[in-house]
């Protein structure tokens, strides 16, 4: 049945009174209508005057699901790899948690990051009095690491700022037992052995979750008054570990070559002794084979020893013919030149004859053949 039919009902959608009328419909009654029903859906009345409980149950229904989709969805985090997370619940620590994705309890659960991978620096200077009352400027830098999240966290209050006291301690305390040039120069890697083992035993009791993998000394200078006079002192220890340096190389270049003519002088004074001792043995079985003989026949076996021995004699000395007839004048030929003559012309050289005339007077010549004589009858004696 239409709603426009004749008989019925006069009111029409557009709240038009009297079924023939096809005004307009009124705006105010309009948006009233609109404000009735949207109130209904949350908990208000409807357009019959009930109240709109399906609509106010659904209403509600979807701000929790949304409520809860953003509270599981603002639990979600992330742990970096280089870290770890330490989870704190009411307060109150309940673990550690490891590189990831992650859910906590909202406003339950806290999470604090720690980096227990990255390695982190420290300096540390400043001027620091020495065990012989100087003063010097030292400046020390030292690299560490954390290795327990939860005593780095909870041990101290900060555990940077305790490190950083604890390194200022151990340095002053190892340069104020040191001596100024110590600390200068030679002695730099024990003050810097020296820091690392006293910082390391300053900070155990604490259990500040730290490691320290390095102690750098990076410069230590006196007050800038005596610098010059401190460059000065330097460089002349630097000269002196030089001039060592050089005499160590020199000695080792040198110590083998003596070695070496050590080693020569005793091979040849072994040689020598041998040869000596191989001579001595030879004469010795010379004389014991001649011995026999010269039992058998000893004016023989002297005559002929004696004749041996001026043969290797004159070998090596000069021949002169000696006329002994003539007069207090002699003439005497050395052989010697003559021969030498006789072979340079041989080769194709000739030379004059050397022929000197000395004076000599002929009993000298005959006093000279009677010793010869007696030397050769006594030789046979």
């Amino acid at each position: 049945m239409a709603w426009n039919e004749p008989g019925k009902d006069d009111k029409d959608p557009w709240k038009n009174k009297g079924g023939n009328n096809q005004g307009p419909p009124d705006l105010d009654d309009l948006f009233k209508d609109l404000s009735k029903k949207f109130g209904g859906i949350f908990g208000g009345k409807s357009s019959n005057g009930k109240p709109g409980k399906n609509f106010s149950s659904i209403g509600i229904s979807l701000a929790l699901i949304v409520a809860i989709l953003v509270y599981v969805f603002s639990g979600f985090y992330t742990i970096k790899e280089a870290e770890q997370g330490i989870v704190l619940r009411f307060g109150q620590y309940t673990g550690n948690v490891e590189p990831g994705l992650r859910w906590k309890w909202t406003f339950i659960d806290r999470v604090i990051p720690v980096d227990i991978q990255t390695t982190r620096n420290l300096p540390a200077s400043g001027f620091m009095l020495t065990q012989d009352e100087n003063v010097v400027r030292v400046e020390m830098q030292i690299q560490y690491r954390v290795v327990n999240a939860r005593n780095y966290i909870f041990s101290v209050t900060d555990a940077d700022d305790s490190l950083s006291q604890s390194l200022d301690s151990a340095l002053r305390y190892v340069v104020g037992h040191s001596k100024m040039d110590d600390v200068l120069t030679s002695g730099r890697e024990i003050v810097r052995q020296a820091v690392w083992t006293e910082l390391e035993g300053i900070i155990e009791p604490y259990n500040l979750g730290l490691i320290v993998v390095d102690v750098n000394f990076k410069d230590a200078r006196p007050p800038e008054e005596v610098k010059d006079a401190f460059d000065d002192a330097i460089s002349a220890q630097e000269d002196e570990v030089r001039y060592l340096r050089e005499a160590e190389a020199y000695a080792r270049g040198i110590e083998p070559i003596a070695r070496g003519r050590v080693k020569r002088m005793e091979q040849e004074a072994l040689a020598y002794k041998e040869q000596i001792v191989l001579d001595a043995e030879g004469d010795v079985a010379k004389f014991n084979k001649l011995l026999p003989e010269y039992q058998a026949a000893p004016i023989v076996t002297r005559e002929r020893m004696y004749l041996a021995t001026m043969e290797k004699v004159y070998a090596n000395t000069s021949k002169v013919m000696v006329d002994v007839d003539g007069g207090n004048n002699m003439m005497y030929l050395p052989l010697d030149k003559i021969i030498q003559n006789q072979s340079s012309q041989s080769n194709g050289v000739t030379s004059q004859p050397n022929i000197q005339q000395p004076v000599s007077t002929s009993s000298q010549t005959t006093t000279t053949n009677s010793n010869r004589a007696d030397r050769f009858n006594s030789g046979r004696n």
